[in-house]
């Protein structure tokens, strides 16, 4: 009897300790994100020390936002700091107000949605950032609002379908990238071609 006592009670040892150690895990797994402090400066007065990655002010590591100005005085970008380390979501305006980008960043990288807009404030593109790569479906779009351009990355690299569209929604690029290897037709209209990023009538065609 005293060997099956000793035994319930080691085991019930264990089994508390596995818990605990369980609950320590989902803990930091749940960990709430940085807070940024409610200050801001120039982001000229910061100074970024580009070993560390590091943005300093007075000499110490920075904790709060940078803003900068257009010349006739509207917000141009703003963006956090976590221990001199850029973090949360970061916004940059036209001088007219309009939101052009958003995106957010985790320990200095981008990290989640990385959306821009025109200055209609149609959306321009989208993508997805994971610690610094992008990940997943990107998207552009002309300004009026009309599909141009959807790829497909897997580590920042194509993987998956590629395809682009003219402004009247004819399609343009239609093909599959996989392992390094393209599958399909680059141009599905050989009537045009892309010069730096400009759709263009191929004349020699």
């Amino acid at each position: 009897m005293k060997v099956h006592y000793f035994i319930l009670i080691f085991a019930s040892i264990y089994l508390i300790g596995c818990n605990k150690t369980t609950t320590d895990k989902n803990t930091i797994a749940t960990q709430a994100p940085l807070t940024i402090k409610n200050l801001e400066v120039l982001k000229s007065d910061l100074i970024l020390n580009p070993i560390e990655g590091r943005w300093y002010y007075k000499d110490k590591p920075y904790f709060g936002y940078s803003v900068t100005y257009h010349t006739n005085g509207t917000l141009t970008e703003k963006l956090g700091y976590v221990n001199g380390k850029r973090e949360g979501v970061a916004r940059t305006w036209s001088d007219k107000g309009v939101l052009r980008v958003e995106s957010f960043y985790k320990h200095n990288r981008l990290d989640g949605e990385y959306k821009t807009w025109w200055d209609n404030s149609e959306s321009s593109s989208q993508s997805h950032y994971e610690n610094g790569v992008k990940q997943g479906i990107e998207k552009e779009w002309y300004p009026n609002g009309q599909l141009a351009k959807q790829r497909q990355l897997v580590n920042g690299k194509e993987n998956g379908l590629q395809k682009a569209w003219l402004k009247n929604g004819t399609l343009y690029v239609n093909y599959e990238a996989k392992n390094g290897r393209i599958f399909g037709m680059k141009r599905a209209n050989s009537c045009y071609k892309l010069e730096n990023e400009v759709i263009k009538r191929d004349n020699k065609i």
